[in-house]
């Protein structure tokens, strides 16, 4: 069982995850993923991208989404659902699949882009919960 405590700040991970990316703050989102994390993503169904393996690989695909965008971003991650891993799997790890809605502004416009989910799995490490994998579904193209 996922105690209420762990819950909490489970969610506050994956809230400062999003602010990190949305400020721009590289060492916050950083400090979020694990070293080994792996991440993947697919869009409307398509091919799958990744894994992207290693927190290093992960942030250069961070950093390069950010170089190719002029507007701001907001990443609002919603209906947390938490169930604990197959421990022969990850020991310490809890399951997660959350809602994103990822709006975006400029030039005093702002749109909706898309939304999805995060499935994540996240594990409990000697400084906090941190996100070892993330495989993001994003329902449409933006």
């Amino acid at each position: 069982m996922i105690s209420a405590d762990d819950k909490f700040a489970i969610t506050e991970l994956l809230a400062r995850a999003s602010y990190g990316y949305d400020e721009r703050d590289l060492g916050l989102l950083e400090s979020c993923l694990c070293e080994d994390a792996i991440m993947s993503l697919r869009v409307a169904g398509g091919d799958l991208m990744g894994p992207f393996e290693g927190r290093d690989n992960i942030m250069q695909l961070y950093r390069d989404s950010m170089a190719s965008q002029n507007d701001v971003r907001r990443h609002v991650v919603s209906n947390h659902l938490f169930t604990p891993s197959d421990p022969a799997v990850a020991e310490g790890s809890v399951d997660v699949v959350s809602n994103l809605t990822l709006f975006a502004s400029e030039e005093g416009q702002t749109r909706l882009l898309t939304v999805g989910l995060y499935r994540d799995v996240v594990r409990r490490e000697d400084s906090g919960w941190r996100i070892a994998h993330r495989h993001v579904d994003l329902d449409s193209a933006y």
